[in-house]
């Protein structure tokens, strides 16, 4: 589950050596930085919570 967590650093690095490669400024690419954390941190926050929901399952059996 920790390794969640390295997905939106790699997003972020790739869209950083995009920028640069295009010649386009970070600060003009703020937006998809934005983009990059809030759709990874709800595909965190939706596994941890599934992760959640189901623990107790393999208790019980």
């Amino acid at each position: 589950m920790t390794k969640l967590f390295i997905l939106p650093i790699l997003l972020s690095l790739v869209w950083a050596l995009f920028l640069n490669y295009n010649g386009v400024p970070l600060k003009q690419g703020k937006t998809g930085f934005l983009y990059i954390i809030g759709i990874s941190l709800t595909v965190i926050f939706a596994l941890a919570f599934l992760l959640w929901l189901t623990a107790g399952q393999n208790i019980r059996n």
